[in-house]
């Protein structure tokens, strides 16, 4: 087992570098974005989830760039997953309650139910063309429109202090870095599989789907504590939306792949049924809390049992 000390390193090491590059290149993202008054719910959809799905986004180009598809598809539905569950679950159990907007909710999670849906036939086939991923890729960008124009109007921005050149130099860097990290987690997740005789889809879907999400995890526990509540729901729920989307399509758009349709398809059913059931609980309550941390965690552990099926 010793060829596995490497591998492990080089995937906590660049899980730990795509962490810290997301969260460096969100935090000066929103200095400057701030400067365009947008609402704090639109900031959190677009560009705080867009800075936060780094990892994801260049996983996803990076992973079909190679051929490897289901490393793409395995990481993108995880972390879609992940981030309505897992770290919504944490959330909801480390910090104080809070209100959410039902209405904004319940079409964020409508819009993500749908891209899961798109994305599910779209694979299929077991390939994802160059038009197959134009279709997520632009969904996305109609989903945002309509989510934009139900949002509120307005607008809580702490104080910048930040100049606008040295943002930008911090974002260029993180992007950097992120990319960097990306290359390691994937060549780290072949060797890993490859070592245990597992799917890379699998190993993508319940390792590298968590380490991609803890930039969400971290901004969103950030981005309470300074009392932008929305912006941090809307990075949580604008991050999976983007998962289910852009992160799926954006990588086949530029490299066409082709991909594991078993586990994948099986595990997209129990994706959708997971955000499914968390969209309606939101839209019930109207607030984030201990029981709806629980659920949520819940329903994320139970995915496991999904590694007793022999499809796996």
């Amino acid at each position: 087992m010793i060829e596995l000390v490497v591998p492990v390193i080089l995937l906590v090491i660049g899980i730990v570098l795509l962490a810290f590059s997301s969260s460096k290149t969100v935090d000066h993202s929103v200095e400057l974005a701030c400067n365009w008054k947008i609402p704090p719910i639109i900031i959190g959809l677009s560009l705080v989830s867009v800075g936060t799905d780094f990892p994801e986004i260049m996983n996803s180009i990076i992973s079909s760039s190679l051929g490897h598809g289901s490393i793409n598809i395995g990481d993108s539905i995880g972390s879609a997953f992940v981030q309505l569950t897992l770290v919504l679950g944490i959330v909801a159990l480390s910090l104080r309650q809070f209100a959410v907007d039902r209405k904004e909710v319940g079409v964020i999670g409508i819009a993500t139910i749908l891209s899961l849906i798109l994305s599910f036939f779209l694979i299929a086939d077991g390939y994802i063309s160059r038009f197959d991923g134009f279709l997520l890729v632009f969904s996305w960008v109609i989903f945002i429109l309509i989510i934009k124009r139900i949002s509120k109007d307005d607008f809580s921005c702490p104080a910048r202090h930040k100049r606008s050149i040295f943002c930008v130099i911090v974002v260029i860097l993180g992007f950097i870095g992120v990319a960097v990290g990306t290359y390691m987690v994937i060549n780290s997740i072949l060797e890993i599989s490859r070592i245990f005789d597992v799917s890379e889809f699998t190993v993508s879907f319940f390792v590298a789907s968590v380490g991609t999400s803890l930039p969400e995890l971290a901004v969103t526990i950030t981005a309470f504590r300074k009392g932008q509540t929305e912006l941090a729901i809307g990075d949580i729920m604008g991050s999976s939306l983007l998962d289910s989307s852009i992160s799926i399509g954006i990588g086949p758009l530029l490299f066409p792949t082709l991909v594991s349709g078993g586990p994948a398809i099986f595990t997209w059913l129990y994706v959708i049924l997971g955000v499914l059931i968390v969209t309606l609980l939101l839209s019930y309550s109207g607030r984030v809390d201990k029981k709806v941390g629980i659920i949520c965690l819940g329903i994320y552990l139970f995915s496991y049992v999904l590694l007793c099926l022999p499809i796996f």
